[in-house]
């Protein structure tokens, strides 16, 4: 009669392991230590480098990678075009457009300190109405005072540009077309709107109202998905004026798009790059950590296979301590390297960036490097014969 040997269900894999662990915790701590210190680097170095391309991608964001304007150019008889009144409602039905606002200019409006200054001497100034989400768009940052609101924008308020503030002086009000109007706000300088900064800026129903504003915008201001601002591009004229697409002018692309996109496939190649070389040192040191595990403990297994253990128990049960160790130290190591990651971020003011892939994949590499490293000591030793493996305490 022949007697099966006992089944080891999983929950005893895992005691086993555990129990492996806990009878060396100095042994295993170190082991543990090394390994995670292998993931930790990892992870670092390509969250770091991830960070860093993330704070990249926010500054030349700052640049308008992503913004066209649209602006009338001359009919077939060399007049000057106009956009209708819907070009910017029309421009926002476009699927990859996310934002779009606009400038109308008023001509023969001039702006003064006061009402005292000679016509003449209008200082070259411009006066335009302006849509309330135009300094989202161009990325405007008010110097102080307010934005025009849903109120403002109906009555004779106006916010003055940088080089118009500096040119103005500080002045509570500005006369334009026989009234004074308030300036409730100055703006900085507008990297992205240069125009704008020597204009003085009210609101699209208060320019209809008080000065026959006509309603036909300027200058359109878009914002796109970046990777369609190409395809925006080429749609925006006939979308703008359908009736004639060929007086309208549409800007090119800033060059910080491609700038910014020749950065992104050079950090993606360095991402990959540098993984795969960190991936392999801590593969390295979990395969040694865990070769000399298994080697050392081979008295063990010959003790176990002499108590009756068959060779699948002994290999299944290193395996399962192997993976253990393993997964711990490379939980840790990843936990570890997001942290790194998040305190260097922040001295350099990048925002903290760990791709999943990263972190799901150190942990998953070193489980599989465990795994492998511990399996084939364990089927070494376990075709050892009992004595032979006790010989070599």
């Amino acid at each position: 009669m022949s007697l099966k040997p006992a089944r080891l269900r999983p929950s005893d894999l895992a005691r086993l392991g555990g129990y492996g662990l806990r009878s060396r915790p100095l042994r295993a701590v170190l082991s543990a230590l090394g390994i995670a210190i292998g993931i930790a680097a990892m992870t670092a170095v390509v969250g770091i480098s991830a960070s860093s391309r993330a704070g990249l991608d926010q500054e030349l964001a700052k640049l308008g990678t992503n913004l066209l304007t649209v602006s009338p150019g001359t009919t077939m008889f060399g007049k000057r075009a106009t956009l209708p009144d819907e070009s910017v409602a029309m421009i926002k039905r476009i699927g990859p457009v996310q934002s779009a606002t606009a400038t109308g200019v008023l001509s023969e409006t001039y702006v003064y300190r006061n009402d005292r200054i000679p016509t003449a001497q209008s200082g070259g100034l411009s006066v335009l109405a302006a849509r309330l989400d135009l300094l989202d768009a161009v990325g405007g940052v008010l110097d102080h005072g307010a934005w025009l609101n849903a109120a403002t924008d109906r009555y004779p308020a106006v916010v003055l540009g940088a080089t118009a503030a500096e040119r103005l002086g500080n002045v509570p009000a500005v006369y334009i077309g026989g009234r004074w109007w308030v300036v409730v706000g100055v703006l900085r300088p507008l990297p992205l709107a240069r125009d704008l900064d020597s204009a003085v800026l009210m609101g699209w129903p208060a320019a209809t109202t008080y000065l026959g504003f006509d309603g036909h915008p300027t200058k359109v201001y878009t914002r796109s998905v970046e990777s369609q601002v190409e395809a925006v591009r080429a749609v925006l004229a006939p979308t703008a004026n359908p009736q004639a697409p060929g007086e309208v002018q549409v800007s090119k692309p800033s060059d910080a798009l491609t700038a910014r996109r020749a950065t992104n496939a050079t950090f993606t190649a360095l991402l990959l790059g540098l993984g795969a070389v960190a991936l392999l040192v801590g593969g390295i040191g979990v395969a040694n950590t865990m070769v000399i595990s298994i080697l050392e403990r081979r008295p063990e297994i010959g003790l176990r296979r002499s108590l009756g253990a068959t060779k699948g128990q002994v290999r299944t049960q290193f395996v399962a301590e192997s993976l253990l160790l393993s997964l711990i130290g490379g939980a840790f190591g990843a936990l570890l390297g997001y942290v790194v990651t998040g305190a260097y971020a922040k001295t350099q003011q990048w925002p903290t960036v760990v791709p999943l892939w990263v972190l799901a994949g150190g942990v998953g590499a070193t489980v599989l490097i465990g795994a492998i490293a511990g399996l084939y000591p364990a089927i070494r030793a376990a075709r050892l014969a009992p004595n032979e493996a006790l010989a070599t305490t």
